[in-house]
């Protein structure tokens, strides 16, 4: 069964650190990857990480990790700013041995988690 779950997201302070998890099910990291999109009010949805087994690419502050044994894939946002606050979404693409982009369309996503930074 194909599934993703992202957790982590709320209220945060500005300054503050922010780790998402997604749980993944179904998908095989050495030739599928697993991404990260946001999307910001009134904004268009954007990548900003990917993961394989083979490596990750991430925007800016953005910082993608997974523990394989967990079956989760993290994103880290340290020093969250106000424009952080949107909708993340963990997303698959299959096919994909290496991330040479953290924006690429996806095949497969999650619902979505809330991040909301403010004082």
């Amino acid at each position: 069964q194909l599934q993703l779950a992202e957790s982590g997201g709320g209220f945060v302070q500005p300054g503050g650190f922010l780790n998402l998890s997604c749980s993944v099910s179904g998908f095989n990291l050495d030739y599928d990857a697993i991404l990260w999109f946001r999307q910001a009010p009134g904004k268009e949805r954007e990548g900003v990480a990917c993961i394989t087994e083979n490596g990750g690419n991430m925007k800016g502050r953005f910082f993608v990790s997974k523990d394989d044994t967990k079956n989760t894939v993290y994103l880290e946002i340290p020093d969250v700013e106000p424009e952080d606050t949107g909708v993340y979404y963990c997303a698959a693409r299959r096919g994909v041995y290496r991330c040479d982009s953290y924006d690429m369309a996806a095949d497969y996503w999650g619902k979505g988690t809330l991040v909301i930074v403010s004082s």
